[in-house]
């Protein structure tokens, strides 16, 4: 029996920066689904200038990308690699960032995309901005980051227009039992 992309599962989660997106991506990519990261494309395109990475460089990209193809452009970019891996199994998309980008997969691809936020009080996140081992963050350097992510790419959106929502003020293991239970509800699955 052939796959049909319409029969597998996609998650867009969405989140501030430090919220968990990743965590959570790493943990389904465990259990077998597919994982695009829309910054992967900001990291190919760092390597391809042999730009070092660092958040100028990356925020530059970021605007040059968005002026080129329109605020659309990591969920432009991406469509392809989403639809080519949903033809093989369940896909989580960590990273949709804007407005733009979630009208975009919704027109594209309906019902079929499910939204996940992740909620992190703010002070929980600057922590751990500060600790973690790639591209760690200041306090000041994460405020800015929200402020610019709030203002210039209406993140704030796709939060508020999630399906599900899930508290990460706790453990990484809390987190993914979350997660699971959610996914054991099946709600997901349903278009």
């Amino acid at each position: 029996m052939q796959h049909s992309d319409k029969d597998s599962p996609l998650l867009a989660i969405v989140g501030m920066t430090g919220s968990g997106k990743s965590s959570i991506a790493g943990h389904l990519k465990r259990k077998g689904w597919h994982t695009i990261r829309f910054g992967e494309i900001t990291m190919r395109e760092l390597e391809s200038r042999n730009l070092p990475i660092n958040e100028a460089n990356e925020r530059a990209v970021r605007e040059e990308l968005r002026a080129t193809h329109g605020m659309e452009a990591y969920a432009k970019l991406s469509l392809p690699t989403i639809r080519e891996t949903l033809s093989t199994g369940p896909t989580v998309i960590d990273g949709l960032y804007s407005w733009a980008e979630y009208k975009f997969l919704k027109q594209h691809l309906g019902n079929q995309m499910k939204v996940v936020a992740i909620f992190t009080t703010r002070s929980v996140r600057y922590a751990r901005l500060s600790q973690r081992p790639d591209r760690p963050l200041s306090a000041e350097e994460a405020e800015q980051r929200d402020f610019a992510e709030i203002e210039n790419l209406e993140k704030a959106r796709p939060i508020a227009m999630a399906d599900h929502m899930i508290v990460n003020d706790d453990s990484e293991e809390d987190l993914f039992q979350a997660v699971d239970r959610l996914l054991s509800t099946h709600i997901l699955l349903r278009k």
